[in-house]
C-alpha cells in the first residue's frame, strides 16, 4: 500500500511540474510577439547602434573607452538597448511636440530610455546632403507617415540635449504598406556639415503608436 501511495504522489508531483512548465513556456513564447516592433536601421539610432556594436560583449571593459555613450547607456539601464525595437508610445494623436518635452526626444519621453538624450560623442554615421533611411519593423506594421528633421547648424549633439527648436524639419513622407523593410529617401539643402542629429518620428499604422529616435551623423 505504501508504494502505491507514493506512486500516486510522484504522479501528482509530475502533473503539477508538467502545467507550471507549460505556463512558463507559454511566457516566454509571448513575449518576443508583444516587443516587436522596429527603429530606423540606417543611419542607426542610438539604442540600436548600441546593441549592434555591444550586443555581443556588453560587458567588455573597452566599451568605456572606445564607446562612452553606449557605455554610461548599458549602465543605466541595458534593456534600452536589448528593446531597441520598442521605443513607442501609445496615443499621442498627432501632439508630438505637446507630449514630448525638450530634452526627452531621442528617449521619446520614456524614462528607461533616458540615457539616450545624454550629449557626448555619440558614434556618426557618415551622410551626403540626400541619403536613404532604412526602417526594419519586425511585425510589418507600415507607416502612415515618417517626419524627418535635421539639428540645426550651431547645435552641438557632444553638449547639448535636443530640443524642438534645435530642429529644421526636412521632410514628411506618405503612407507606406506593411513590410519588415521600408527604405525612403531625404534630400536636405546640402547647408549641413559635421556632427548633427537626424531626428525621426514613425507614426504606425497598425494603431495610433509613435515612436521617436535620434540617429547621430556626420554630413561631409
Amino acid at each position: 500500500m505504501r508504494m502505491r501511495s507514493t506512486s500516486r504522489s510522484a504522479v501528482r508531483r509530475r502533473s503539477v511540474l508538467t502545467v507550471v512548465l507549460g505556463l512558463v513556456a507559454g511566457m516566454f513564447l509571448w513575449v518576443p510577439a508583444a516587443s516587436a516592433h522596429g527603429t530606423i536601421v540606417s543611419p542607426a539610432t542610438r539604442a540600436y547602434h548600441c546593441w549592434q556594436a555591444w550586443g555581443s560583449q556588453h560587458t567588455n571593459p573597452a566599451m568605456q573607452q572606445e564607446d562612452p555613450m553606449c557605455w554610461q547607456a548599458f549602465q543605466a539601464n541595458a534593456d534600452t538597448m536589448w528593446n531597441w525595437m520598442s521605443a513607442l508610445r501609445d496615443g499621442l494623436k498627432g501632439n508630438f511636440q505637446g507630449a514630448t518635452p525638450d530634452g526627452q526626444l531621442c528617449s521619446n519621453a520614456l524614462a528607461r530610455n533616458d540615457s539616450l538624450n545624454n550629449p557626448g560623442p555619440w558614434k556618426t554615421t557618415s551622410l551626403g546632403s540626400s541619403f536613404a533611411m532604412h526602417l526594419y519593423d519586425q511585425a510589418s506594421h507600415g507607416a502612415d507617415y515618417f517626419r524627418v528633421y535635421v539639428s540645426k547648424n550651431g547645435f552641438d549633439p557632444a553638449t547639448q540635449r535636443l530640443g524642438w527648436g534645435n530642429l529644421d524639419f526636412i521632410t514628411q513622407t506618405g503612407k507606406y504598406a506593411p513590410a519588415k523593410d521600408i527604405t525612403f529617401n531625404v534630400q536636405t539643402s546640402g547647408a549641413y556639415r559635421g556632427n548633427h542629429v537626424v531626428f525621426t518620428i514613425w507614426q504606425a499604422s497598425h494603431q495610433d503608436q509613435t515612436y521617436m529616435w535620434c540617429s547621430d551623423v556626420n554630413f561631409g
